[in-house]
């Protein structure tokens, strides 16, 4: 008997509220007979996929987290094209969008060469999330904010990082910049950025986006690095750099605790 190889979802499960899921991503969760889950998927996200289904598929635990112990990407791969050549209904799950630093190039480029499909399925970034946290938006006319830049603080050992004095010339011209996995490398960051931009450009920072746990504060470019350490921020969390910043809400919400330090 020849076994029907489904294809590979690839799916965002968004920041970490389950109300967040797209509809398409819970339907194909349902499906699934096995879902291999990040470390930052939160588990609304699970409880509310799997709720009330009498056969619920195998969760595989592959963590992917900066600065912590991780599965390797190979491993996950190979993992993802035994199973789905088994027979399996595969879901990869990963926190935010999977085309937004998820390595879902890698993955895709992994499965077709296995032979297998690869269908994305969208969610919703951190990083937007963390702008909705805010009351922002990454664009604003009234600010002259014409455009954002998606950049990650963590790169391949064996590359020579970002260009930072680049990337803050983007945002002189009014990039606002989303900074993803940066907080571990923070005062780096920080440091080649006030290079070429100004001390008092408005800044933020919000750690656990979307869930019970988020918090976030407001800063100057130059102070954000005191706010980050003063306030314990830590992995995961996004930083915001941009005159967009500057209407940042801080104290809207209960569960976000704020403090605004300058340069």
């Amino acid at each position: 008997m020849t076994l029907v190889h489904h294809p590979v979802h690839l799916v965002g499960a968004g920041p970490g509220d389950p109300e967040l899921l797209t509809l398409k991503a819970l339907r194909v969760l349902r499906e699934a007979t096995v879902v291999l889950v990040d470390d930052l998927v939160g588990d609304g996200v699970l409880e509310l996929a799997f709720d009330g289904l009498a056969a619920r598929p195998r969760l595989v635990h592959v963590g992917k987290r900066g600065g912590c112990a991780s599965t390797p990407q190979e491993f996950i791969e190979k993992l993802m094209v035994r199973e789905a050549l088994a027979g399996e209904k595969v879901v990869r799950l990963k926190g935010g969008d999977p085309l937004v630093f998820g390595r879902a190039g890698e993955e895709i480029a992994a499965l077709r060469a296995a032979g297998l499909e690869a269908v994305v399925v969208n969610g919703i970034t951190s990083g937007l999330g963390a702008a909705a946290a805010l009351g922002i938006g990454w664009t604003d006319r009234r600010v002259d904010a014409r455009g954002v830049l998606l950049v990650t603080g963590h790169t391949r050992e064996d590359s020579d990082g970002q260009d930072w004095e680049a990337i803050g010339r983007a945002a002189a011209a009014g990039v606002t910049l989303v900074v993803y996995m940066g907080i571990s490398q923070i005062r780096g960051i920080v440091e080649r950025l006030l290079r070429v931009l100004p001390a008092d450009l408005p800044a933020a920072v919000v750690q656990h986006v979307g869930s019970e746990r988020e918090r976030s504060a407001r800063a100057t470019l130059g102070g954000l690095v005191d706010v980050v350490a003063a306030h314990g921020f830590g992995s995961p969390a996004i930083l915001l750099i941009g005159r967009v910043a500057e209407e940042a809400r801080t104290a809207a919400a209960s569960r976000m605790t704020s403090m605004y330090i300058t340069s």
